[in-house]
């Protein structure tokens, strides 16, 4: 059953565009939205808030479109930034007990039990809290009135791996009942391959592709050869071609692989895909 789905979702700024983005997710999987920055990931999310206004477009969370019934919307969604947003002064408890206000299905004990997972002390103030802590309160306070979508802003820039992998298994577990989804907009992609259903990528305002991460990586090829095999026919078929002293490497679609049987290839990762998909 479809928990998203964003059609036709444009907003213009006098330097950027974002383009008729279009996509949806079903319930009890993660998408991860990428894109460098500056590729329009943010204002993709921001513009299915209304955080800022679209110019076009329609966002459907839950069977609610999110213009006419934003209300509803915003009880069955969490959102997570990796920016701070907090009180630095205030105390864990100050934060949470104004946000709970907020939200008619706020869940106590749920919450409690979160910050045991998480060891957050309620008493302990928002700026002497690490990076990862913040993140992962933010997370609690996220899941506390019972989001069925989270959806996730650079939540793991700057954290270290262990806290990166920690928060990985939590949002597997999140979804593993089949109700609830996330998307999860980020450049650090290796998080992307270790829990990713889907993969959503966007380049300069506009969605290149939107698949499921099996299929997305499958469509790729990365190859390696010598200058004299690089005919023009050849050359034609690289994505983001790099050319060395001791010849080649670039990446092309998997339907191309007879023309370089002659070569090295393997196999990209999503990273190597976008690092190519780039240049």
């Amino acid at each position: 059953m479809e928990i998203l789905n964003v059609s036709d979702l444009c907003k213009t700024y006098p330097s950027f565009t974002l383009d008729h983005v279009s996509f949806s997710l079903e319930k009890g999987y993660i998408m991860g939205f990428i894109g460098r920055n500056g590729a329009g990931k943010t204002t993709t999310l921001k513009s299915m808030l209304r955080f800022v206004h679209p110019d076009s477009g329609t966002v459907t969370i839950n069977g609610f479109n999110v213009e006419k019934d934003e209300f509803a919307v915003k009880n069955c969604i969490g959102f997570v930034s990796g920016l701070d947003g907090f009180y630095s002064s205030k105390k864990i408890k100050q934060v949470t007990d104004v946000t709970k206000r907020f939200f008619s299905n706020w869940d106590n004990e749920l919450y409690k039990n979160l910050l045991k997972k998480f060891n957050l002390d309620e008493n302990k103030l928002i700026k002497n809290l690490s990076a990862g802590m913040k993140v992962k309160y933010q997370i609690a306070l996220a899941m506390s009135h019972k989001a069925s979508l989270l959806l996730l802003d650079e939540p793991t820039s700057g954290l270290d791996p262990v806290s990166r992998d920690e928060l990985i298994l939590l949002f597997q577990d999140y979804v593993a009942d089949g109700e609830h989804s996330i998307l999860f907009s980020t450049h650090v992609i290796s998080d992307l391959e270790k829990c990713a259903d889907y993969i959503t990528y966007i380049k300069n305002g506009k969605i290149l592709d939107s698949c499921d991460t099996v299929s997305f990586k499958e469509k790729y090829l990365l190859v390696s050869g010598k200058k004299d095999d690089l005919d023009e026919s050849r050359r034609q078929k690289l994505i983001g071609l790099h050319c060395h002293n001791f010849g080649f490497e670039g990446m092309i679609l998997a339907q191309d692989k007879m023309l370089f049987s002659h070569c090295e290839i393997s196999t990209p990762t999503m990273e190597e895909i976008m690092i190519h998909t780039e240049r």
